[in-house]
């Protein structure tokens, strides 16, 4: 990989490609910061690793195209996103579709929205303990949550547990 590569091969668009295509996103950490800038290179990056999102440029990170194909790749990667991108319902849709915890990562807003919470829970039931508490009275939320991993309800109130 690129971690012992001289400084020169790091700048080069072309030796970070092959190092990307060849040993995986993560190579894009060993670039250098202007490579880190180069949309078509970062893209390869988070196909390939969607975590790769971490080593992007500030401003790729706030590119709705490359965050949406992080998140497709690898839902957790949301992390990484712009605070403006995890407030985008497109956005953390697709993260809590590939990977329900992502839900942790999405804005308050979203994660007090149902239609993101159910993609959660249905994709993993225990993404429930992420949503906003308004929706753990919810019983569409806590069905979907129950009927994805069984011991989702642990997330739920007392008093929901009671009710059969």
């Amino acid at each position: 990989g690129l971690r012992n590569a001289p400084t020169e091969a790091r700048e080069v668009p072309e030796v970070v490609a092959a190092a990307v295509k060849r040993w995986g996103g993560a190579q894009l950490q060993f670039a250098s910061p202007e490579l880190r800038g180069d949309r078509e290179l970062v893209l390869a990056a988070v196909r390939s690793q969607g975590d790769a999102l971490q080593h992007a440029s500030h401003a790729l990170r706030a590119d709705k195209e490359v965050v949406l194909a992080a998140v497709a790749q690898q839902g957790d990667a949301l992390q990484h996103a712009s605070d403006a991108l995890r407030a985008d319902k497109e956005v953390v849709l697709a993260a809590v579709v590939q990977q329900g915890d992502a839900l942790r990562y999405a804005s308050d807003a979203l994660r007090a929205d149902k239609e993101v919470v159910l993609a959660a829970v249905a994709q993993q039931g225990d993404a429930l303990q992420h949503a906003s508490h308004a929706l753990w009275g919810d019983k569409e939320v806590l069905l979907a949550a129950v009927v994805q991993h069984g011991d989702a309800l642990q997330h739920a109130p007392d008093a929901l547990r009671a009710d059969k």
